[in-house]
């Protein structure tokens, strides 16, 4: 795959699509209005590449890092790219304006991506001449080891830029899934608000102490989770498959959900006092620390994954 691929933004999200799409060998130019932001970028980007290659991830690091040029003009960036992976603020009217920008420089049909966790895609694009060639491709941070991405268009959006957008992601080894219909938040971020929703009622109301939460994830559900969905989990867990566990279970969750308040758990006393635990377990200092060791896991998983899947 040659394809040239211009990426808007040159933080973290930004340095790391970068990383996705040249180590599977696609040109890619990383803009950014701020000039100091792109002289640090090529430092980041090898100790990320020196992290993959320990862990055995990739073969080389100046292979990769050789396709990854910057550049602070918009239309020298944009020049010739066949798609656009925008990692701007998480702000419509912003959205709006890059895209405005956009669509002033690159070809009639450069496909226009998203990375934005939640803005639906027409919020920022129902004003271009050309909404047709926009769309959400959102990424799992950091997508250099989390390989999900969810491709949601907008009503507008065409059915070509979709599938090019589908491939394209594909080419890049990661797992796209495609969005129907235009929701906020997504998939992903609409299931992890459900379970934390539910997590910090739980530990508000008294019934479980936020570490014992994340063991009930980390020993419990997420063993099966890293290797299988919700719905295949409840396939094999009764004799006679889905329907049989719905028969089963079914009356249980929907006594659960019933008792769900709808207050807000997200309130600032429960903040306060889950931050209090948090940081009794791990220290502000050793934030840092413990998102290296994280990525380190994710690496290993992902390498033992490789291993099992051949």
């Amino acid at each position: 795959m040659t394809a040239r691929i211009g990426i808007i933004g040159a933080g973290l999200i930004g340095r790391a699509w970068a990383i996705v799409f040249a180590r599977s060998g696609m040109s890619v130019c990383l803009y950014d209005v701020d000039a100091n932001a792109l002289g640090q970028v090529r430092d980041g980007i090898r100790q990320s590449l020196q992290d993959l290659l320990q862990a055995g991830l990739i073969e080389d690091i100046e292979a990769p890092l050789s396709l990854i040029q910057t550049e602070n003009n918009l239309a020298h960036a944009m020049r010739g790219v066949e798609y656009v992976q925008e990692c701007g603020p998480e702000d419509i009217d912003a959205k709006r304006r890059i895209y405005s920008e956009l669509e002033s420089v690159v070809a009639i049909d450069t496909v226009l991506a998203s990375s934005t966790s939640g803005i639906a895609a027409s919020r920022f694009t129902n004003h271009l001449k050309h909404p047709e060639r926009c769309l959400v491709a959102h990424p799992v941070n950091p997508p250099y080891l989390i390989p999900l991405v969810e491709v949601a268009p907008s009503p507008d959006t065409s059915e070509a830029a979709v599938n090019r957008t589908m491939q394209l992601m594909e080419q890049a080894q990661q797992t796209p899934i495609l969005v129907r219909k235009e929701v906020q938040g997504f998939i992903l971020n609409r299931l992890q608000g459900a379970l934390l929703n539910e997590a910090l009622r739980l530990f508000r109301d008294g019934y479980v102490s936020a570490e014992d939460l994340d063991k009930t994830v980390k020993h419990g559900l997420g063993l099966r989770w890293s290797f299988m969905g919700p719905f295949e989990t409840i396939d094999l867990n009764a004799p006679n498959g889905v329907v049989d566990y719905g028969q089963r279970y079914g009356p249980l969750y929907r006594d659960v959900d019933r008792q769900r308040s709808d207050d807000d758990p997200w309130d600032t006393a429960t903040l306060a006092a889950l931050g209090q635990e948090r940081r009794s377990q791990l220290p502000s200092e050793g934030l840092a620390e413990r998102q290296a060791w994280r990525d380190r896991r994710l690496m290993a998983l992902m390498a033992h994954q490789r291993h099992i899947d051949t």
